[in-house]
């Protein structure tokens, strides 16, 4: 993809993406829903790609989680 970063704001400041002012420094960020949490997805954190080609849907944002978390 040749996009430009979108913003991302994360208050996790053990994640190891975690950057000054709250910014995500991530390539890119892999949500899913609460019901897969615990899922183990095929992640490469160095390229950022993950293996997930199912779709879901939300009813809140309470109801997602950030995959892409690793702690530092």
């Amino acid at each position: 993809m040749s996009q430009d970063k979108p913003i991302v704001k994360c208050s996790v400041s053990n994640c190891n993406y975690w950057g000054e002012n709250n910014f995500c420094q991530a390539d890119a960020i892999m949500i899913d829903i609460d019901q897969h949490a615990t899922r183990r997805l095929h992640e490469e954190f160095a390229g950022e790609t993950f293996d997930s080609d199912h779709h879901d849907h939300a009813r809140t944002s309470s109801a997602t989680c950030c995959h892409t978390f690793k702690p530092k």
